[in-house]
């Protein structure tokens, strides 16, 4: 943590934060609601970063001043006492430098955000739409066991348990951060319960993992908009309600198309469905950017493209492989009940690691 470009930039950190003090106690200031947001805003996601950077230059301060008096100690009782401070305190850096390195990487600006799912029955017929159904409980568990809200926003079920697809929002803090890298391709190999011979059949399924966004932040404009009412149905076609409820959301300029129909009131299938849609579409602008600003280099652990095959569930073997990580678990059964955390604690570490390096601080 010697590198002076780094201490460069802890110090205009400092030296930013407390302009932010400075501004944030001027009276001019006060009575401008939109700066002082703005400058608490930017205050608060530094301030972690500002106080962890003094306590480093602290303990490194108290370090030269030990070793200074270690120097001129001649009493070796008295300098074994200084080296077993010394020590100590170079412990004691090593941990503010692990923090600080960790607070330097560049933080994803979407992950304390509310996620929206998506998951789409993939090759494999009936036994794709039931691996959907099984990884939509999988994500619906893990959300549970962190406290976190979900709500099922779209779904077009089959006939017997399985999705053809299902949209569903997670509302809880850092959803976003601990489920994006959920993305792409899951394939199940197994042997299905319509299968009389006993064949371990492949599916799969996809997941996207969207951002969720509010109208300030994405824009839809009405004309861009065309709008179709229609009659809910259940299984089997079956009419769930009696009233033109359900809604057909058509983006023009895109040709995307969202449908909402598990809610009895046609007004909130049509919010539920322009959430969604703004989803989408801050997805597709962000991976745009992401792709301008990271020339297409390629992330360790994975683009998160929908075509890319991230994890294989594998019953016969009772193992669940992550491929972008290369890592393995022999707990299948405790995975699809929601237990990811040792999967998306790795993926998370990926991530740091490439960052680390993308930032030059690795």
């Amino acid at each position: 943590m010697n590198d002076l470009s780094i201490m460069d930039k802890l110090s205009r950190f400092e030296q930013r934060y407390e302009e932010l003090e400075r501004l944030l106690a001027d009276p001019e200031v006060a009575t401008d609601y939109q700066r002082v947001r703005e400058y608490a805003q930017e205050r608060s996601e530094i301030q972690e970063l500002v106080e962890t950077s003094r306590a480093y230059r602290l303990v490194h301060q108290q370090l030269d001043d030990t070793r200074t008096m270690l120097a001129g100690e001649a009493d070796e009782e008295m300098r074994a006492l200084i080296r077993q401070e010394i020590e100590q305190l170079e412990a004691r850096a090593d941990d503010w430098q692990q923090k600080l390195r960790l607070l330097l990487v560049p933080r994803d600006p979407n992950d304390e955000r509310n996620v929206i799912v998506e998951i789409r029955a993939g090759t494999g017929g009936e036994e794709a739409a039931l691996f959907a159904a099984d990884l939509y409980r999988m994500y619906v568990r893990y959300a549970e066991t962190h406290g976190w809200k979900t709500d099922l926003l779209s779904s077009s079920p089959t006939g017997i348990g399985g999705f053809k697809e299902v949209i569903f929002e997670v509302q809880g803090q850092g959803a976003y951060s601990r489920l994006k890298h959920e993305s792409g391709v899951h394939r199940v190999q197994r042997v299905p319960a319509t299968e009389a011979s006993g064949r371990i059949h492949t599916s799969t399924a996809t997941v996207a993992v969207l951002p969720q966004v509010d109208e300030v932040e994405v824009e839809i404009k009405p004309e861009e908009l065309h709008i179709d009412v229609f009659r809910s149905s259940g299984r089997g076609g079956q009419s769930v309600n009696t009233t033109d409820s359900a809604v057909r959301v058509t983006h023009l300029p895109t040709g995307m198309v969202v449908s909402c129909q598990d809610e009895r009131s046609q007004l909130q299938n049509k919010m539920r469905a322009l959430s969604i849609l703004r989803a989408r579409l801050y997805d597709i602008e962000q991976s745009k950017l992401t792709a301008e600003v990271e020339d297409a280099r390629r992330s360790q652990v994975g683009t998160g493209e929908r075509s890319e095959k991230v994890r294989t569930y594998n019953f016969p073997q009772n193992r669940v492989t992550d491929h972008r990580i290369d890592f393995s678990s022999y707990r299948l059964p405790a995975v699809l009940e929601g237990d990811l955390d040792e999967f998306i604690e790795q993926l998370a570490a990926a991530e740091r690691t490439e960052r680390l390096q993308a930032a030059g601080i690795g």
